[in-house]
């Protein structure tokens, strides 16, 4: 993991309301209409945070459909385990030192001459 996949996974679970999604999903998959309704939230914002959790690996949407035809996004939890200390840290910004690197990416300093 690097620091900007750090970063995505402290940002993800780092707000209240992607906690409560998280705890909503502990306890099996939901579709999104469900979800919203039980953490009364519209499905635009719902979606928002679904999206920050999906990036940062902590949860997997699917698109299915119902036996009526209608499709239905369902999200459920990915495994994961945080485990954030020093060393944790320290080798998120190894793993970004150790990188390829493009020397024509001008977003790529690593690439830059010095």
């Amino acid at each position: 993991m690097n620091s900007e996949e750090l970063l995505a996974l402290l940002s993800a679970v780092g707000h209240a309301q992607r906690l409560r999604v998280i705890g909503e999903l502990a306890e099996g998959r939901l579709y999104v209409s469900e979800l919203a309704r039980r953490l009364e939230m519209s499905r635009p914002l719902l979606y928002m945070h679904l999206d920050r959790l999906e990036k940062a690996g902590l949860v997997v949407g699917r698109l299915e459909l119902s036996e009526d035809g209608k499709a239905l996004k369902y999200f459920e939890l990915a495994p994961f385990e945080l485990k954030l200390n020093v060393a944790t840290v320290l080798a998120a910004l190894q793993e970004d030192r150790s990188g390829p690197t493009d020397p024509h990416d001008p977003n790529d300093r690593k690439g830059t001459p010095t």
